[in-house]
């Protein structure tokens, strides 16, 4: 079988560290390497938790750190959400950063991407920056990247202001240019993800499957993302799903832009599924996801990890 390449862009938070973990021990997909970028927490946390994650399921990929701040807007956080140091409520071992390149991110992805036999897909599931500078410095690497699958976005309302999702509006500036970049797009976003669930009885069952999903139950019982007794949401798992099984997925092609300047708006993902902007189609949109068939395969996924 044939493995879909891939470069994670991430700020583990615990949804991110548990996409990674369905990632690195999916048999159809092979990451190339892991960059990490100013989000859910500040840039060095996000970094460590990376590695941290890296050496508790004993993989070896290369870690690139990246942008430390969004484009041009001022940096937010969701410690609120994944508490302090991201991935509050599991201790980890230190790690030993033998993974971790000296290079900045954009170029560990130039090199990666150019140097590839086949095409790559980048799966950023944290704000934009990252992407978006590899974009406008080395506009070149399109030719070499397959798709962009990404965490983000919303057809609806937001979970960080009245209309925007986080990743968004963390650096919307960095949003416009992928979004705008004429490159395949497919925007798995907070539609989705609210549905997208784990619900207490499946966090019992993870508890003692194997270590991945005991580390999974502890970093939940800290997770914000929803309620451990109502079901948490699985946002960035979601992106990953999409890879292994899109069929799980409703979507519709459509032309999206990203709000930069409305006062009460900026950071909005403006989807236009009637067709009002009179623009060609830019991504495919994830409007709806199976959740019953999302839980069984997410559980089936974790229970694969070490």
């Amino acid at each position: 079988m044939t493995k879909k390449s891939i470069i994670i862009d991430t700020d583990p938070g615990i949804d991110d560290a548990v996409a990674l973990a369905i990632a690195l021990f999916s048999d159809e997909l092979d990451v190339r390497l892991i960059t990490t970028v100013n989000g859910n927490v500040n840039l060095e946390k996000v970094t460590y938790n990376t590695l941290r994650l890296l050496q508790f399921f004993d993989k070896e990929v290369p870690v690139a750190k990246g942008a430390e701040k969004p484009l041009i807007a001022e940096p937010v956080d969701a410690s609120n959400v994944h508490g302090e140091t991201g991935m509050d409520g599991y201790i980890f071992e230190e790690p030993d950063n033998s993974l971790l390149l000296d290079e900045h991110a954009v170029n560990a992805m130039y090199k990666e991407i150019m140097n590839s036999n086949e095409k790559i897909t980048l799966v950023p599931i944290g704000p934009l920056t990252n992407i978006a500078l590899l974009l406008k410095l080395y506009p070149e690497v399109k030719e070499n990247i397959n798709e962009i699958v990404l965490m983000g976005g919303s057809t609806g309302r937001g979970n960080v202001s009245v209309m925007a999702e986080f990743n968004i509006y963390a650096d919307p500036e960095a949003a416009k240019i992928v979004f705008l970049s004429g490159l395949p797009i497919v925007m798995a976003g907070l539609d989705v993800g609210l549905k997208a669930l784990v619900y207490p009885e499946d966090s019992e069952l993870l508890k003692d499957m194997n270590d991945t999903g005991n580390m999974i139950y502890h970093l939940f019982k800290k997770y914000r993302g929803g309620s451990f007794n109502k079901g948490l949401k699985m946002y960035d798992s979601c992106a990953i799903a999409y890879l292994l099984k899109p069929d799980l997925f409703e979507t519709v092609d459509t032309f999206v832009d990203i709000e930069l300047n409305g006062e009460l708006t900026k950071g909005t993902t403006v989807v236009d599924l009637k067709g009002y902007l009179n623009q060609e189609s830019n991504a495919k949109v994830c409007l709806d996801i199976n959740g019953a068939e999302f839980k069984k395969w997410f559980m089936e996924s974790i229970k694969k990890c070490k």
